[in-house]
């Protein structure tokens, strides 16, 4: 398909590179596979960092993949999130609804899904954030 498009930032590691993409965009939408709280230059997360750390960072990865993929406004183009969290209270809440807040900014509100979950595919991940963003009109 000529209108579907695969992303990965620089330094994916090739590795991961080879079996699945960061973001996809058809058409006008971009995709944006579940971000965590890595570091985008090694793919690894802290064995130290805390889950607010994590969602700082994952939402900094999901800024940098949307743009990858030709949604150059990043969070301001984003319509839905869907998060994952080890574990999932009120603290966590509150800290996912600020950095939604400050990256979207007032007027711009996407739907939301918060979800507990057991595992994350990282060793030490324990955020995993995903969107999708409108890229044309």
């Amino acid at each position: 398909m000529s209108h579907l498009k695969y992303y990965n930032y620089p330094g994916f590691g090739e590795k991961m590179a080879d079996i699945y993409s960061q973001a996809v965009r058809v058409g006008n939408r971009v995709e944006c596979a579940g971000q965590g709280g890595w570091d985008p230059a090694t793919g690894i997360v802290s064995e130290t960092s805390t889950q607010l750390d994590q969602i700082e960072q994952a939402f900094k990865n999901v800024d940098m993949n949307l743009k990858q993929a030709g949604a150059e406004r990043g969070w301001g183009q984003v319509f839905r999130v869907n998060s994952y969290h080890i574990p999932l209270n009120d603290e966590i809440i509150e800290k996912v609804k600020t950095e939604i807040a400050k990256w979207c900014g007032k007027e711009h509100r996407p739907i939301w899904t918060a979800v507990e979950v057991p595992k994350l595919g990282l060793e030490n991940m324990k955020v995993e954030i995903e969107v999708s963003a409108h890229v044309g009109d």
